[in-house]
């Protein structure tokens, strides 16, 4: 099999999947040295560095590079071809020996490079997948995506609320009832709440020095809380990875800047930075109301839950976030969370079309 100084594979990847990662695999097997060029038109809807990231992680024996093409896809145009070129060679401007495609164009844009065309699999038969595929329907395509592209596009719903208002509970069951489904939603994952047990251990370490020290004796800094939020957003991006499209978190580092107000007094800019950075697109809020306050060692607040409630949902608010809040008893809340979960998924990942083909 012919061997090559340097090689270049040539794609949008948007979003990259199992075919993608295929055809790069090949090329790199047969160069010396592989150049793989990310092309990003500005009306996508996964920002460049998105793919660029997602595919240093998958490659990273390939110099991964990006690029912003606007310019519109025309295979019978000259014109066109020569503007796309220059696109490609202000990117990648050293010689490039072979070019691997599954594409028509592979021959033509080999040519352009002065380079070898090499063909990789265009009947799509090893991995039955394709970019418009993933982008019409993730859910069905899953099992063809990578770690960090299941994370970066797994639903995260979020449920939130005050001391004793079923958090937990609702979280695991609603992540039983996914996986109930089977197939790929058995993977369903439920992020467990760091900051209970950050508690216990604070509790704990407490009463090594004081034996029979209860909850009440133990306090908090205002620098415990940033740490809080950012294993909290550590172990919701780690489960993302792994799980079903749908990933359920008990809590999440927005909920750890009312956390924060609750015990420190005020806001928190450091943890709002990190709640800034999260990816959640659905927060599920327990209502105090209806269910009794039950002290398991590690809570004082009950006097504090309407306060809290009603801080979650005006912060909810005033930062533009989806929520629902739940009510009534868990029967009723787990039916009306998993019915929201539905219609959620059924409203789609809405990602834009690339720039369309002119013919």
């Amino acid at each position: 099999m012919k061997r090559y100084a340097h090689g270049l594979v040539l794609g949008k990847f948007y979003p990259p999947h199992a075919g993608h990662h295929h055809l790069v695999r090949t090329a790199r097997d047969r160069c010396e040295r592989l150049t793989v060029l990310v092309c990003a038109a500005s009306v996508e809807s996964i920002p460049l560095e998105d793919r660029v990231a997602w595919m240093r992680e998958v490659h990273p024996d390939a110099d991964v590079v990006g690029a912003v093409d606007d310019i519109p896809v025309d295979l019978t145009d000259p014109a066109v071809w020569d503007a796309h070129m220059a696109v490609f060679r202000a990117a990648v401007p050293r010689r490039v020996d072979a070019v691997f495609t599954s594409e028509p164009y592979g021959a033509e844009l080999a040519r352009r490079f002065r380079a070898e065309a090499v063909c990789v699999d265009p009947a799509r038969t090893v991995f039955p997948v394709s970019g418009t595929a993933v982008r019409k329907d993730p859910v069905g395509c899953w099992d063809f995506l990578e770690p960090p592209v299941r994370a970066a596009l797994a639903r995260r719903i979020v449920v939130i609320g005050a001391e004793s208002t079923g958090t937990t509970t609702l979280a695991r069951a609603l992540a039983r009832q996914l996986r109930a489904r089977g197939g790929i939603w058995s993977r369903t994952g439920c992020v467990p709440e760091y900051g209970r047990e950050f508690s216990e251990h604070r509790l704990a370490m407490l009463r090594a020095e004081r034996p029979g020290a209860t909850w009440s004796d133990v306090s908090f800094r205002t620098e415990d809380f940033p740490l809080i939020a950012r294993r909290q957003a550590a172990l919701e991006d780690a489960a993302a990875r792994t799980g079903s499209p749908v990933l359920i978190c008990d809590t999440d580092a927005f909920a750890t800047t009312i956390w924060h107000e609750r015990y420190m007094g005020a806001p928190s800019v450091e943890v709002e930075e990190v709640a800034a950075r999260g990816h959640a697109d659905l927060w599920l809020l327990t209502d105090h109301r209806d269910v009794p306050f039950e002290d398991d060692g590690l809570r004082d607040g009950e006097h504090l839950r309407p306060w809290m409630t009603g801080r979650f949902a005006e912060r909810l608010t005033a930062t533009g976030r989806r929520f629902l809040t739940l009510s009534g008893p868990h029967e009723q809340r787990l039916a009306t969370a998993l019915a929201t979960v539905d219609a959620l998924l059924a409203d789609g990942w809405r990602l834009a079309d690339p720039l369309p083909e002119r013919r």
